[in-house]
């Protein structure tokens, strides 16, 4: 992975709040560190960060971007691709991707991740175990040492027929005695996901979320679970964007988790 010798500087600024900016940043800077001019298949992930994204590539140019074929993880993302007048793919065609970058509802220290605030997690974790490099963008605020730190809980996607049992099992069975199936806000009834799902958010214990594979893998074995937002030994980098113009840069070297700032410009 190529060094960071500085932050990367918005080409058109325009007035943004802090967090904004913070999101912006840490979007520039991992486009340019990981997006580069060979590859030619790239996942575009889901979320409020991923518009920079999306608009960072757009400004490397017609010319780079004509070779090249970008795979959403769901709606918000295809309509980012198909509005920038970007090439639209999908994983069927493309199985095998260079890289895929997404955002992030939290990271630890060991880059595994929370994800599904949008409830799309389930294609953005198949967008990313397709990617040969799998990056994580966010703001400062999604910087955690534990999973669980501020988010309130996991987002499971389940068929609808199994939620009552799947709610009961991690009542009961998992320790998660508050998980609560995911109600919509501008419509009556449960938030439904792109692929027809329900979404259940469960809180764990401290305890629990400090070994987060552990828990995945129990949440997956429940019969009705189509898929968890805990993203375990995936990441290759994340990328968080500072208050203070800075971004913090966590990357994965010979199974070790490096931790670096570039500077404010």
């Amino acid at each position: 992975m190529p060094v960071p010798t500085g932050p990367a500087v918005p080409i058109t600024p325009t007035k943004l709040s802090v967090i904004e900016q913070s999101k912006r940043l840490a979007a520039y800077t991992a486009v340019d560190q990981h997006i580069l001019p060979h590859h030619k298949v790239v996942g575009i992930g889901s979320g409020s960060t991923v518009p920079y994204v999306v608009e960072r590539i757009v400004q490397q140019g017609e010319q780079l971007n004509k070779g090249r074929v970008f795979i959403p993880t769901g709606f918000q993302s295809k309509e980012l691709i198909v509005a920038s007048k970007l090439s639209l793919g999908d994983v069927d065609q493309f199985p095998t991707i260079d890289v895929t970058v997404d955002g992030a509802d939290e990271v630890d220290s060991e880059l595994n991740c929370i994800k599904g605030g949008g409830a799309c997690h389930l294609r953005e974790k198949v967008l990313a175990e397709a990617a040969e490099t799998f990056v994580l963008v966010a703001d400062y605020r999604k910087n955690v040492q534990y999973l669980g730190t501020n988010f309130p809980g996991v987002p499971i996607e389940v068929v609808p027929f199994a939620y009552a049992k799947v709610l009961q099992n991690l009542h009961h069975r998992l320790g998660s005695p508050n998980a609560t199936l995911r109600m919509a806000k501008a419509k009556a009834g449960p938030v439904v996901s792109d692929n027809g799902n329900f979404i259940i958010d469960a809180p764990f214990s401290v305890e629990a979320m400090r070994d987060p594979y552990k828990l995945m893998a129990r949440i997956k074995l429940l019969t009705g679970v189509v898929e968890v937002g805990l993203f375990c030994h995936m990441a290759q980098a994340a990328y968080f964007g500072n208050q203070d113009g800075s971004v913090t840069v966590k990357s994965r070297l010979e199974g070790e988790v490096i931790e670096e700032t570039i500077p404010s410009a």
